[in-house]
Formats: C-alpha cells, structure tokens, sequence
C-alpha cells in the first residue's frame, strides 16, 4: 500500500463494465469484492490525506454512474451505490446509497 506504484487495485473477480472502462477511476490500493457491477464514470479513491486511504468493496456490489466512493470507507456486501451518489462513510451489508430528491429549478423558483 501507500506509494508502491508497482501494483494495482486488487478484484476478487472480474468486475462486470457493462458500459465499459469510460471514465472509471480506481486507486490502485483499493480492494474490489466479488461480483462487482462498475458503471461509468465511477470513482474509487484516496481521501487526498493519505495514499492508502481508500475503499474496501464488499461482495455482489453495484455502483451506479457518476458514483464517488472516496475515502477508508467499506462498502457492505450486497449494496447498491446509486447514480452520481458521494460516499465517504461506511456503508453497512445490503444497503441502498442515494443521492436527495430531484430539485427543479424554474424561474429562479425551486420546486
């Protein structure tokens, strides 16, 4: 871990791309479980205080697109990270990640 840029991200198994590698960032020292679904424009990294401050992916986990996962946090098994969601706390088994409510602004009113 840390500066040894002679590795990489590890992944239990291959991660499903279904929109394939456009944009997605992985630190090289975060741990992806198995059965990973990894839409576009995905971020898995360091919190920028340390190197070696990145996630831990658990098993059978979705990240939706636009989704940011920084930080030493640990994605539960099961979970879902919705679309364009920022996480940097950790995220119990079986959990759903969503970012708020749809705001529409028209006219200078929020609806």
């Amino acid at each position: 871990m840390g500066t040894d840029w002679n590795h990489g991200a590890v992944f239990e198994t291959v991660p499903k791309l279904p929109h394939g590698l456009n944009g997605i960032i992985v630190s090289p020292d975060a741990h992806i479980g198995k059965n990973c679904t990894i839409f576009h424009q995905v971020t898995i990294g360091n919190d920028y205080r340390k190197l070696e401050n990145v996630p831990t992916i658990g098993d059978n986990v979705t990240i939706f697109p636009g989704a940011k996962i920084v930080g030493k946090v640990h994605i539960g098994n099961n979970c879902k990270i919705g679309a364009n969601a920022v996480v940097v706390k950790d995220v119990p088994d079986n959990s759903l990640v969503v970012v708020g409510e749809q705001r529409i602004i028209q006219n200078n009113k929020i609806t």
